[in-house]
């Protein structure tokens, strides 16, 4: 019997803003040479590393302790690396930093000098060159936690050569910044609102995994990034969700807790 594969923690952010028709939020591609889920539209994120847990991430954020955090999610500890991990890959992977001073002003990042800096150290943190929250150190910056909601809670089934425990996220983006996707892991990006990426997704234009869609649905029927928010913020009991893929006749089917056979 073949080995059961251990879901790697992970942390994803629907990243949402305003548009003159309603909310939009952002979408990146993966390249089509990537091992999981290659070509698909997903949500910036990715596995929670080791420096996302340490000491010195904790000293880079703001607003949430690892208690508070841990509380958030069901954990008894190390829930703040969740939260760290989103932001970190967000920026890595959508050029977007979500940071304040140590008072917790929003750092503004839209001057010329800002962006040529936040440009290129992004390129060395996504070279391996540059640690994340060294760089955060160098530059004086703190993680601003405060405005990150926990809205889902999924896991890989059984199967896929790569399995994730993903904690789903909100936040807004930052108004003074410009999301661009990272040309290496990510070869597009678009905003757009939930129920057109719904839509896209229907006629074959989106290619999308099961997740995402879920999670789309969840809050495509909202008329703003505020009752986005608001929705996430009042979710108390947030339940796990890991399907199952079965074989019926033939068919492959995607079974989630509570659909007939999946205890079976």
């Amino acid at each position: 019997m073949a080995e059961t594969l251990s879901p790697r923690p992970a942390a994803t952010v629907i990243t949402v803003r305003d548009g003159a028709n309603g909310y939009e939020i952002l979408m990146l591609r993966r390249n089509l040479n990537s091992d999981f889920v290659g070509g698909a539209y997903v949500f910036p994120g990715g596995g929670v590393d080791e420096t996302d847990a340490g000491p010195a991430a904790q000293g880079r954020s703001f607003g949430l302790n690892d208690v508070e955090a841990s509380r958030r999610l069901g954990l008894e500890s190390g829930g703040l690396a969740y939260y760290v991990a989103c932001l970190r890959e967000l920026f890595e992977e959508a050029g977007l930093l979500i940071v304040c001073d140590r008072l917790g002003q929003p750092v503004q990042l839209s001057d010329s000098e800002s962006i040529r800096r936040l440009a290129a150290s992004r390129r060395a943190v996504n070279a391996g060159t540059h640690d994340f929250i060294e760089m955060l150190e160098r530059e004086e910056l703190l993680l601003d936690l405060r405005g990150l909601e926990y809205v889902a809670h999924w896991v890989t089934p059984v199967g896929p050569p790569r399995r994730y425990d993903t904690r789903f996220f909100v936040v807004r983006t930052p108004p003074d910044q410009l999301a661009t996707h990272d040309a290496g892991e990510t070869v597009a990006d678009q905003w757009i609102r939930p129920v057109d990426a719904l839509d896209a997704h229907a006629r074959g234009e989106l290619e999308m995994i099961f997740p995402t869609i879920r999670n789309l649905e969840a809050i495509a029927h909202f008329r703003s990034s505020r009752e986005v928010l608001d929705y996430a913020r009042s979710l108390e009991d947030i339940v796990r969700v890991e399907p199952r893929i079965v074989n019926r006749n033939g068919e492959i089917q995607i079974l989630l807790p509570g659909d007939v056979g999946y205890d079976d």
